[in-house]
């Protein structure tokens, strides 16, 4: 693919300012979340895009956290979203907040009402809304519309100290109340809040709204490219207005379809409600579609970058399959991963033949697809642990696994055949009796029999217990969102089921929180941090094959 036809839509606009000296061909990006929440997948695109173009265009992007509701907002929220941008492999030219600005825009909304074109609004929330008017009526002017600019100044003033009580004064913009566009019909530039803000303390009890604040934030950083979402499209002209009428810094919005991803919700409120209602184990859940919770969860940081790359960017909303999010993480661990072998629904195998008391070394290779990766020494035994449904007592045809007479390659060591059974009192299978060829050695058979089956195993006298824990979609509906009803009743009931007692190799005891392993015909595995010295936890990050696409097909 040639390099013009791979550019997207907004690294053209990049190039042809760049071409054309806009800006001094200067690029400045910034990516602006608000601290109220934990960072999700949907702010990774809007990542990746904002300091990807910097980055592809020697250019630098600032963090901005967009702090202006101190009734939201928490420091635990501005250390998190740096902890997942870190992650994700970039860094900022400067950290920044919108509440360093508070005085710098306090300044410019005087000037608005200096210049007549900005007033204080008596009118409740309620009647703003009614004033408003609808998309194809237009709006009514308020009374307060035709203060004086010294009454208006004076107001504003008061407003600052404390005067007013929430909700009792507003500060709006004085534009078109017959405007096509609802967002120019006098919007609210400053409410009152006498709440507590994480930075400013209590030095301010009014705060600038989204509006204005966003695009004055943007012109005070001399932003050359504010890249937005496409629900921000119709607030650019409102952007604009408060530009060209303060004559600040010409920064410039673009807007981009977010990534949507289905069996999910995207809403940090909703995400919120998930947390606070304990629907989930907190914000990283690895069920979560926030950053914090697909880390805990396994996924890399390269992974959700390639889902980014290979979602684009679009002027058009579209839902992402989860199945390509799982495809990516798998293309990469299937490099990556070193395999191993755990048992998650264990039944004893006894090898009757194999001498009681002999432990045998075998050798295993760590990763076939990286031959640096080495190998690793399995301790076999005469009592092992295997799968219990990689056993059946009638097996039917093409059942290439143990049963009653049927022969399978035990993983990395012999070839074994189903003997007998013994059964507990409710008839459950809880010894499986096999013998083995003792020619049939991985790496050195000479029985000449061809198995069709392998299966894996691990030594009982060795083996490690482990806690492992299988995730699976958060929700049952492939959009939540467009269900009728509250979002919550769509949770899918078996979107975690914990193993208390798997087995597993010995040798992951020594496994670090992150470490990211193969397990054996069952898919990948990361160590969490609930672990401990003595018992490791794994989280199924994905399963080693997409079978939830095809059970939705069914």
């Amino acid at each position: 693919m040639s390099e013009e036809r791979s550019l997207n839509f907004i690294e053209q606009i990049v190039e042809e300012d760049i071409a054309n000296g806009v800006n001094g061909g200067r690029v400045l990006t910034r990516f602006p979340p608000e601290p109220n929440g934990y960072l999700h997948i949907g702010h990774a695109k809007s990542i990746v895009l904002n300091f990807g173009l910097a980055q592809k265009y020697n250019g630098k992007t600032n963090l901005r956290f967009d702090d202006t509701n101190p009734v939201t907002e928490d420091t635990e929220y501005v250390d998190s979203i740096k902890e997942d941008i870190r992650w994700l492999g970039f860094e900022w030219e400067k950290e920044l907040y919108a509440s360093d600005y508070f005085e710098q825009m306090y300044a410019l909304a005087v000037k608005l009402i200096e210049k007549g074109l900005a007033y204080v609004e008596d009118a409740s929330a309620e009647q703003i809304a009614s004033m408003k008017g609808t998309p194809t009526t237009p709006g009514v002017e308020s009374p307060s519309r035709s203060r004086s600019v010294a009454e208006n100044l004076d107001l504003f003033d008061r407003m600052r100290k404390g005067e007013f009580k929430d909700g009792e004064k507003t500060l709006r913009a004085k534009i078109d109340m017959a405007a096509p566009n609802m967002h120019l019909r006098d919007p609210l530039m400053y409410r009152i809040k006498h709440a507590h803000h994480h930075r400013t303390g209590d030095k301010w009890c009014i705060y600038p709204m989204y509006d204005f604040a966003h695009g004055q934030s943007d012109s005070i950083e001399n932003i050359t490219h504010s890249i937005c979402t496409l629900e921000f499209i119709p607030h650019r002209p409102l952007y604009d207005w408060f530009i060209k009428e303060l004559e600040t810094f010409p920064s410039h919005q673009y807007e981009f379809a977010r990534l949507n991803l289905n069996y999910t919700v995207m809403s940090k409120r909703k995400l919120k409600q998930l947390v606070e209602e304990q629907y989930v184990n907190g914000w990283d859940d690895p069920r979560m579609p926030t950053i914090s919770g697909l880390r805990r969860r396994g996924y890399t940081a390269a992974s959700i970058r390639m889902l980014c790359e290979r979602v684009g960017v679009q002027k058009r909303d579209n839902m992402i399959d989860m199945s390509l999010l799982e495809f990516c993480i798998r293309e990469e661990l299937n490099k990556t991963a070193n395999r191993v072998m755990a048992v998650l629904d264990p039944v004893k195998l006894v090898i009757t033949n194999y001498p009681e008391g002999q432990v045998e070394e075998m050798t295993a290779d760590n990763n076939p697809e990286d031959e640096s990766a080495g190998t690793r020494t399995l301790h076999f035994s005469n009592t092992l642990y295997i799968e219990r449904d990689d056993f059946m007592e009638v097996p039917p045809k093409k059942f290439f696994r143990l049963g009653p007479g049927l022969v399978v390659r035990l993983k990395n060591a012999y070839i074994i055949k189903g003997e007998s059974v013994e059964k507990d009192a409710d008839g459950n299978i809880t010894t499986i009796y096999a013998t083995y060829l003792p020619e049939s050695k991985s790496g050195g058979d000479h029985s000449g029999l061809t198995v069709k089956g392998t299966i894996h195993w691990v030594s009982a006298a060795h083996a490690a217990t482990a806690e492992v824990r299988i995730y699976d979609r958060l929700f049952k509906s492939e959009n939540p969102n467009a269900e009728e009803g509250d979002f919550k009743d769509f949770i899918n009931p078996d979107s975690l089921q914990v193993i208390k007692e798997a087995y597993v190799e010995p040798g992951l005891l020594q496994a670090k929180p992150g470490d990211r392993f193969q397990f054996m015909r069952k898919g990948y595995f990361t160590v969490d941090p609930d672990s401990t010295p003595d018992k490791v936890v794994f989280n199924r990050t994905v399963t080693l094959k997409d079978a939830w696409s095809k059970m939705t097909k069914i």
